[in-house]
């Protein structure tokens, strides 16, 4: 396995148009799953659902990205049995072939397709695709996140909010509302919620369309890896509830809880109390 990481002009030109080309798939097949009204899927060891989009986006994003960048491991949760060691490589690629599984069953359109690069524990590089509208997502800390619609051919600079709103505009799950992060959105007084699916809830913010997502309930690496490093990318923060950064290729593939923000720890860690 190689340790160097792949070129900056490798990472936008390669990783994009294969996230791309797997929401094609996915669109595809969610279309057929539409007219016919009839999702097949197969229950997963941890009950989740696995559809043929799934393995269509796995397939096409797990060769492309051997092809394109040999040396690097992809790591993606529909092969993740057996993955522990591929996960603890210095630099590897982190995938969701298709994040929001559920969403795509109830037919919301609010799934994605994410694809990262983790570099030393951290998520450098990530590109979010939604199948059904067409917008991508891509950035990192230090390189800038842009969006681009499927309709445009140009690129749109994405950054967080500068201030808080009033009220707080707080994105919250619509499958994973429990009672702890029901508590904490409570103890952060008038707010309006912004509900989104999938990884698209690290994006609203990078957008500026909303300003905090607390998640006190459980995520995998392959989650958050990409929509973070966008979020970063357009200069917000990502932390578990004591202000530490979420850590990648760890042999235990659960993330702790976190908070996604506009704002670093140090201006809101007095938010960031259960109970």
């Amino acid at each position: 396995m190689s340790d160097k990481r792949p070129s900056q002009s490798t990472l936008f030109e390669k990783a994009v148009p294969i996230a791309r080309q797997a929401a094609a798939a996915i669109r595809q097949i969610y279309e057929q799953t539409l007219l016919t009204k009839q999702p097949q899927f197969v229950s997963k060891s941890d009950q989740s659902p696995l559809t043929a989009a799934d393995l269509a986006a796995h397939q096409i994003i797990d060769e492309g990205l051997r092809t394109a960048t040999p040396g690097f491991e992809v790591v993606s949760e529909e092969a993740a049995q057996g993955h522990g060691q591929d996960r603890q490589q210095a630099s590897f690629w982190l995938v969701d072939p298709l994040d929001g599984t559920r969403e795509f069953l109830a037919g919301n359109d609010e799934f994605t397709v994410n694809i990262a690069f983790i570099e030393a524990g951290r998520p450098i590089f990530g590109v979010v695709c939604l199948p059904v509208s067409g917008v991508c997502y891509w950035g990192g800390a230090g390189l800038g996140a842009v969006m681009m619609s499927p309709h445009s051919t140009s690129l749109s600079a994405l950054s967080v909010s500068p201030k808080s709103a009033k009220p707080l505009r707080v994105v919250a799950s619509r499958s994973h509302l429990n009672e702890d992060t029901q508590a904490m959105i409570k103890r952060l007084g008038e707010v309006s919620l912004v509900q989104a699916g999938s990884s698209l809830k690290f994006c609203r913010i990078a957008e500026g369309q909303a300003d905090f997502y607390p998640r006190l309930s459980p995520t995998c690496e392959w989650d958050t890896a990409a929509a973070q490093a966008v979020l970063e990318g357009a200069g917000g923060h990502v932390f578990d509830l004591q202000g530490r950064a979420l850590q990648y290729g760890k042999r235990n593939v659960l993330n702790p809880s976190f908070v996604a923000s506009h704002r670093p720890y140090e201006d809101i860690a007095d938010l960031l109390v259960v109970g």
